[in-house]
């Protein structure tokens, strides 16, 4: 480990594939872990396409003091308190739900989830679908209507149940000509505003707090992560991780399954000690 890394002061991780564990789970050697780094002044931040009310029931009594980018970069709170949100026009929610909802119609196998900052919303019932849903959006409703809601929707997410990079991710082109559109996973796809993106998430957070990116460490796994590794020096793919970031991170990361994240900050840590 090089010495530079003593001067890490914040850690921005993915969760899925990246910090949970094969059991999808917060490994639990990370509750003794995060009270040492928040004693050597060290930010430990989540960084997740989930929604905010998933992030904070999976650290419990930790999340209150915690920061967390949630919706893929769309909502940043710190300590309880919104840092940063980037709503969707309604009128692009309507032209977005409208086209999947032909897609669907067109044999499309995909479950639209409707991202407000209150809950996450469905109109697709079937157990197979709400299953998937229910693991990323602790606060989520079933509506006749998902364009009837009133909330801020911070991004519309879909689940494909073929591969979605090679299936709905690509039926959004007129889409992705003014919005964001990014494969956050192997079935699922988000739409977002221009512009938002778990990276500039981070960048804010570094300006706000007068870190570096010499001072920032980032862990992530998929396609969804790869802006936020840019922001980062001490950049980490994953054992398992898509091949793009694979290409675009500085470093590698042992396997999620492994608990890598936590190896690595380890390291960190020790070099703290260190010097």
């Amino acid at each position: 480990m090089d010495a530079v890394t003593s001067d890490i002061r914040l850690i921005a991780v993915d969760m899925d594939g990246t910090l949970l564990d094969g059991d999808g789970n917060v490994p639990e050697p990370l509750w003794e872990l995060l009270p040492r780094l928040a004693d050597r002044g060290v930010m430990f931040v989540p960084a997740s396409g989930r929604q905010l009310a998933t992030l904070r029931a999976s650290f419990g009594e930790a999340a209150d003091a915690m920061t967390f980018i949630a919706e893929n970069g769309a909502y940043v709170v710190r300590a309880g308190v919104e840092v940063a949100s980037d709503a969707l026009d309604p009128d692009v929610v309507d032209r977005a739900v409208r086209h999947l909802r032909s897609l669907a119609d067109e044999g499309y196998d995909l479950g639209v989830v409707v991202c407000g900052k209150r809950s996450a919303y469905i109109e697709r019932t079937d157990d197979a679908f709400r299953s998937e849903a229910s693991i990323y959006y602790a606060a989520l409703e079933v509506v006749d209507d998902v364009l009837a809601i009133d909330d801020d929707v911070l991004k519309i997410a879909i689940y494909d149940f073929a591969v979605a990079e090679d299936s709905v991710g690509r039926a959004l082109d007129e889409i992705a000509r003014s919005h964001r559109v990014v494969v956050s996973g192997r079935h699922w796809v988000d739409i977002l505003n221009p512009g938002v993106d778990k990276g500039v998430a981070l960048r804010g957070l570094q300006a706000a707090l007068g870190v570096t990116p010499a001072q920032t460490a980032a862990f992530g796994d998929y396609l969804n992560d790869l802006e936020m590794l840019d922001a980062a020096d001490w950049s980490y793919a994953m054992a398992e991780a898509h091949p793009e970031v694979i290409a675009r991170a500085r470093h590698r990361a042992p396997s999620h399954t492994e608990h890598g994240v936590l190896t690595t900050i380890e390291g960190f840590l020790a070099d703290k000690e260190r010097f």
